[in-house]
């Protein structure tokens, strides 16, 4: 389909109606079933693509989600994800975190350990199906890709979830929070690697590795003091100026360009962005005007962008059950088993190990994100990209019902309109 500049424009404006509509109706009916509503925005984005709406009716959805028009939603997903992870890094408390630095690099550990260990009998016993990864990605390629995969933490879910129950200002909540960062900064230099070797260029695993530690860095030793220049102004002025909002728009944005040039995603700039920003009132103007904003009006487009590529249809045959079983089943003892048994060990008491376990179980967002660069790069075919998904989709699900049940509290009831 050959579109036109105002076709194009037209088409967006109709897609971005129907992502938010079915966005809106899938997070009510996720909240009617007690799952938090990303939970449902996630399955909205799938029904749009081909597992659901391309096998009912294949001709709309190839009408309304061209090729052309998956380049600027890819855009809009990616910016939408790294606001929401600024926004997240305002509310995290760093000061919790000294205080149990050692559980939270033992639950990091076994968090990023463990998968690795299971993900290595894994990739052996499914490695000679035909199909399932590209060609010339080598078994020890098989390994490191699946052991990402199983290892990654939803780190947006995470944090969703600690802050619709409230729970972000507490230790288990700026625990679990911090244990997923480490662990995905882990798995996304692991999955640099792979796509490097996989392309061939040794420049990628170089970035990845040297721009995590230049973020990890600067967020130790340099970000409270280099980003107090953008809040000093409006402590002594009293007020936020537009002034103040442009140049902290324009520091996120460097946050963020250099996140994406060196192969970790956005979503790590934009969470070191707002880490480091001081508290004050340039960091309160910025969280009320984003969280309203970022979850509900630019997450959607994400998950839509994700279940454009997931073909859940595949699944759905005997081979591909068996295979979803076994992935999920090693997912879930691989993650959440280790992380609950690292926090006991660290000491945390039986219902807070449990929570973070559960919550750690969790995939989500950085799942789909890591599962798009496998398939882009020709690491994973369809079947097991669609696999994977659905394995993120579960885990997710069984998160927030499981931190509810065995670690954490229940959320305010609230009463959604769906309309």
């Amino acid at each position: 389909m050959d579109l036109s500049p105002p076709q194009l424009i037209a088409l967006l404006a109709l897609q971005y109606a129907l992502i938010l509509g079915v966005a809106r109706m899938s997070g009510w009916a996720a909240a009617r079933l007690g799952q938090p509503e990303v939970v449902g925005m996630m399955v909205g984005g799938v029904l749009l693509g081909p597992s659901a709406l391309g096998q009912l009716a294949p001709e709309a959805q190839a009408w309304l989600f061209p090729s052309e028009s998956l380049p600027i939603l890819g855009l809009i997903a990616q910016v939408g994800v790294g606001l929401y992870l600024f926004a997240a890094g305002l509310d995290f408390d760093t000061g919790l975190i000294r205080q149990r630095a050692r559980a939270a690099a033992a639950i990091s550990l076994a968090g990023i350990a463990v998968p690795f260990l299971a993900a290595w009998p894994t990739a052996r016993a499914i490695g000679d199906t035909p199909g399932l990864f590209g060609p010339g990605v080598t078994e020890p390629m098989r390994i490191l890709f699946l052991g990402a995969a199983i290892a990654i933490t939803a780190f947006p879910m995470l944090v969703w979830i600690v802050r619709e129950r409230g729970l972000e200002r507490t230790a288990m909540g700026n625990l679990a929070i911090a244990s997923g960062a480490i662990d995905d900064v882990l798995a996304w230099c692991i999955l640099a690697g792979v796509v490097s070797a996989v392309s061939g260029d040794p420049g990628t695993l170089a970035r990845a590795i040297g721009g995590a530690a230049a973020l990890g860095v600067f967020a130790a030793f340099l970000g409270r003091r280099t980003l107090g220049c953008l809040s000093q102004p409006a402590e002594r002025r009293g007020r936020v100026s537009a002034g103040d909002g442009l140049a902290l728009a324009l520091a996120l944005a460097t946050f963020l360009a250099f996140s994406e040039w060196a192969g970790l995603h956005a979503v790590f700039g934009g969470f070191i962005c707002g880490l480091c920003l001081p508290r004050g009132r340039l960091s309160q103007a910025a969280g009320r005007r984003l969280d309203p904003l970022v979850g509900p009006w630019l997450l959607p487009v994400f998950f839509t962008y994700s279940g454009l590529h997931t073909r859940l249809d595949l699944v759905l045959t005997p081979e591909g059950l068996a295979l979803a079983g076994l992935v999920l089943g090693v997912s879930i003892l691989g993650k959440g088993g280790a992380c609950w048994a690292a926090a006991r060990l660290a000491g945390l008491p039986p219902r807070e190990a449990l929570g973070i376990g559960a919550l750690m179980n969790a995939r989500g967002l950085m799942e789909l994100i890591l599962l798009g660069i496998g398939l882009r790069a020709g690491i994973v075919g369809p079947l097991l990209f669609s696999v994977l998904v659905l394995m993120a989709i579960v885990t997710t699900a069984m998160a927030g019902p499981a931190f509810d049940r065995l670690g954490g509290r229940r959320p305010p009831k609230k009463t959604l309109d769906p309309c």
